[in-house]
């Protein structure tokens, strides 16, 4: 594209942080000039959205099962005696997990970092 083209004007205001940051950033690309480092970015740079719902259910998931080894333990501590269901229940939880983990990973893979 020449300049000739080039008919439309953008213009935004920044903090100082935020400049701050963008210049920080051009250094780390080797590009030197600021409308150069904008438009690549404007035209090329990627946007990511992060769906948290998965993160939030897997937060949920280890405080279930936080909860449940901390009464087990509690149980075994009184009792001295540990059952199979107590032990199926910590698998179980820990099989929720371990679910929840490979969905946002395949989430996180699908993205193409």
């Amino acid at each position: 594209m020449q300049n000739s083209t080039r008919n439309k004007n953008i213009t935004f205001r920044v903090t100082d942080e935020e400049y701050a940051a963008i210049q920080r950033k051009m250094k780390l690309t080797k590009i030197q000039n600021m409308r150069h480092f904008l438009l690549k970015m404007a035209l090329e740079g990627r946007v990511i959205y992060v769906e948290l719902d998965s993160v939030k259910e897997m937060v949920r998931l280890l405080g279930n099962a936080s909860n449940n080894i901390n009464q087990i333990a509690h149980r075994v501590n009184i009792t001295d005696n540990i059952n199979a269901a107590d032990i199926d229940e910590i698998k179980a939880r820990q099989d929720e997990i371990w679910e929840q983990t490979r969905k946002i990973l395949q989430r996180l893979n699908a993205m193409n970092f």
